[in-house]
């Protein structure tokens, strides 16, 4: 073996490069997370709220890869699920950070976006586990609600909703 060869070995095992299959599925499960927060961040961003199209995206694709990282570092399953619980409850530190409440009190805003980023992330782990289609149905779901159920609710009480 020559020293490239050994160099190339070292720089593998350092990166812990998977094989071709394992970085194709982790690939695909990133790329669809990203495209799928993608499409709820531009429903957020063309409604001029603050956590827009790369908010959204950043989330599902970080909650994405927070699945299959600790698989790749022969992490039990046992302890992913702690990854998982972990991801939900530092989502909702982020989510709550997009809700303002105005001085008098009777006025709350960006539930829906912080309900958004949670929902964003739960996306984002069902493509990092290789839930592909839940995800997709999901974003579907959750598209319908922020975009059909406010112009009803408007239809109904004749004033804007979120």
């Amino acid at each position: 073996m020559g020293v490239l060869d050994e160099v190339g070995a070292a720089l593998a095992a350092e990166f812990a490069l998977p094989d071709a299959g394992t970085m194709t599925t982790i690939v695909v499960r990133v790329l669809c997370a990203g495209v799928l927060g993608g499409l709820i961040g531009w429903e957020r961003e063309a409604k001029g709220r603050a956590a827009g199209l790369k908010t959204h995206m950043l989330v599902s694709i970080g909650a994405a890869l927070f699945v299959p990282a600790p698989l790749l570092a022969d992490i039990e399953g046992g302890d992913i699920t702690r990854v998982m619980q972990g991801i939900v409850q530092g989502i909702g530190f982020l989510g709550a950070g997009a809700i303002l409440r105005h001085e008098r009190g009777d006025r709350i805003e960006g539930l829906t976006t912080a309900a958004g980023i949670w929902m964003t992330a739960a996306i984002g782990m069902a493509a990092g586990m290789g839930q592909e289609m839940v995800a997709v149905v999901v974003t579907l779901m959750a598209l319908l609600v922020m975009g059909v159920l406010p112009k009803l609710e408007r239809m109904k009480t004749g004033r804007a909703a979120e």
